[in-house]
């Protein structure tokens, strides 16, 4: 495990709005360090040299004679690690995401990931010789050492990767120039993004307030902003074909020497998901596509009142919704109400979000764009980031990300190295949270046309929750395959994007010239490879646990809150079995599924 500051993982709806807002919040990173020159800061990366120097000198080469009292000494020592090194770098990270364009803060936190790197490095032997020990014996300290045995999910991740695992001394080097491999491409690519300009009628924005402009009612302004996308992203399309390509060059060599069979093995190892589980999403999705996002887009073109659809009008807004601004007061109290009437503990764990400074929401020149909820570490709190500019849309988004701080608040009780939970189960409380938030909102409408509105804008967020980030997935699937063929110019790549965008959408649609290069923005192709079906794995799996939810059963919210207790704990069919699901049976996804379509089936009978 390289002990590093992950990069947030920018959830893929995140939207935004205009107006008069109120007083919105900003992060206080205190809890983790004061300021860069903290003495406690200097402190901790002291601490943290030599701590990996005598780590190295106590353990190397001795793990397979420890007995179990000793490896679980072994093991919690590392977790203390981790912690430590986890803590500089989310402070580190978090002021950079704050503002990517200040060359101070980006200095910081390569200096600090430079140097925990170094430290790090003679740490690279514990999973190999972790992975050295016999199944028999380790099997029997965990029976003989409960402390130990409560461990075995990290044991079973790390011996999952034992068949592609390389020599120590290429392991070591992997770690070592880790810094100016990938994490040195998501940098340029982070910096790139957040310091794009458009022009929309003479002012200069930046991307989110750009993207913002898709979401308007005036058709008008929603081309102009797709041109105008378009038009900067083909003029940075060289630089971002050769990020893309240098990084899944460098993940195919990695791959080969390493033996994964296909490119998306390491994703579905450290998801913990089988492939065939991961397939069976995939394929209900696209077989699905007609009945979806089809058969709803052609529904969205009869109230625009088009005969075709432009990708500029995928997201606007319906005539009959809403123009008004959600101030952030109004924000907060539609969510705090909805997670409160599900289980007054859910607002509880929410609250101190609002109260202690641990959400950011204005956009701010040189923010990263999108939405994000990241852990920090087990023994402080997890921190929230919007963009948050008062669309509908931004309810949505700060009700999921509410969510995934309140899933990892749960799940901090775990420890630093069994509170991570996998990605396929990562968006179950995020998107779980954002369906409370939409039930609510739609008992209190009013009006037909008003249950109209919301249930249009709920079937759009699941559509591209759902069928968009399918789409991706594809189109990483070709992106990775072409690559391993050899270089692809921008034309190749916009090519493969152009093939999974008519197949998704559907007929109903038309494609401007420049939409080729849209794929460039989106941060998860850089970040985190093939994380996108994680999305869709989210919205299935919350969607067919709402169905118990609604039958009654009297003990949801327990299980519920223990399935979320558990984070990285166990395995996903452990964590479904309570409530009667199993995400390994193919009619599984088509349970979820049916929710979206009987939403459009709705939507279908209110035109009559």
């Amino acid at each position: 495990m390289q002990l590093a500051f992950p990069a947030p993982l920018f959830d893929a709806n995140a939207s935004a709005g205009g107006g008069a807002l109120g007083d919105l919040p900003e992060w206080d990173l205190s809890d983790l360090y004061a300021s860069e020159d903290a003495p406690e800061l200097a402190r901790d990366m002291a601490w943290l040299e030599k701590a990996c120097a005598d780590f190295a000198a106590t353990y190397q080469g001795k793990l397979a004679d420890l007995d179990a009292e000793g490896l679980l000494d072994c093991v919690q020592a590392y977790e203390k690690i981790d912690l430590i090194a986890g803590r500089i770098m989310s402070f580190a990270g978090l002021r950079y995401y704050q503002a990517t364009t200040d060359s101070g803060r980006a200095k910081f936190m390569a200096d600090c990931q430079d140097r925990i790197t170094t430290f790090t490095t003679p740490l690279v032997f514990y999973t190999l010789e972790i992975n050295r020990i016999e199944d028999e014996k380790l099997q029997a300290m965990f029976t003989e050492n409960a402390a130990l045995a409560r461990y075995k999910p990290i044991f079973d991740r790390l011996r999952a990767m034992k068949p592609h695992q390389l020599s120590d001394e290429l392991e070591q080097f992997l770690h070592d120039q880790s810094t100016v491999g990938a994490a040195a491409w998501n940098r340029l690519f982070d910096e790139t993004i957040a310091g794009l300009t458009f022009e929309i009628d003479g002012e200069e924005l930046n991307l989110e307030a750009t993207l913002n402009f898709l979401t308007e009612q005036d058709r008008g302004k929603r081309e102009a902003a797709a041109r105008e996308l378009a038009r900067v992203f083909g003029e940075n399309v060289k630089l971002f074909a050769r990020i893309h390509n240098t990084l899944a060059k460098e993940k195919e060599i990695e791959d080969r020497w390493r033996k994964m069979p296909t490119p998306q093995t390491g994703r579905h190892l450290a998801n913990h998901v089988e492939p065939e589980v991961v397939e069976a999403l995939r394929d209900a999705v696209v077989a699905a596509y007609p009945k979806l996002s089809h058969r709803y887009y052609a529904l969205k073109a009869k109230w625009l009142g088009l005969e075709r659809m432009e990708v500029w009008d995928r997201n606007a807004p319906l005539p009959t919704e809403d123009t008004r601004t959600v101030d952030w007061a109004t924000a907060r109290k539609t969510v705090m109400e909805a997670y409160a009437s599900f289980d007054p503990k859910m607002a509880e764990i929410a609250e101190p979000f609002f109260e202690k400074g641990w959400i950011d929401a204005a956009v701010k020149p040189g923010k990263a764009p999108g939405a994000f909820a990241h852990p920090t570490v087990t023994d402080v709190h997890p921190y929230v980031m919007l963009n948050y500019l008062g669309k509908p849309r931004d309810v949505m988004t700060l009700a999921h990300e509410l969510g995934h701080g309140v899933h990892q608040v749960l799940a901090a009780k775990q420890g630093e190295l069994l509170s991570s939970t996998p990605l396929t189960l990562a968006e179950t409380a995020s998107v779980f949270g954002e369906m409370l938030t939409f039930r609510k909102l739609l008992d209190a409408a009013q009006t037909k046309e008003e249950r109209k509105t919301l249930l249009a804008g709920k079937v759009e967020d699941m559509i591209n929750t759902v069928v968009r980030q399918i789409a991706f997935y594809d189109f990483e699937c070709k992106l990775h395959a072409a690559r391993a063929e050899g270089e692809l110019t921008p034309e190749d790549i916009n090519a493969l994007w152009m093939s999974v965008q008519a197949e998704s959408l559907g007929p109903v649609f038309d494609f401007m010239d420049g939409y080729e290069t849209f794929w460039a923005y989106i941060p998860h192709f850089v970040h985190s490879p093939f994380y996108v079906y994680a999305y869709a794995f989210g919205d299935g799996l919350v969607n067919a646990l709402y169905a118990v939810y609604e039958e009654g059963d009297p003990d949801f919210q327990k299980k519920y809150f223990e399935m979320l207790e558990a984070g990285g704990s166990k395995h996903h069919s452990e964590l479904l079995a309570p409530f009667g699901l199993d995400a390994s049976d193919p009619k599984f996804w088509d349970k979820g599924l049916s929710m979206i379509s009987g939403m459009i089936d709705e939507l279908e009978a209110l035109e009559d």
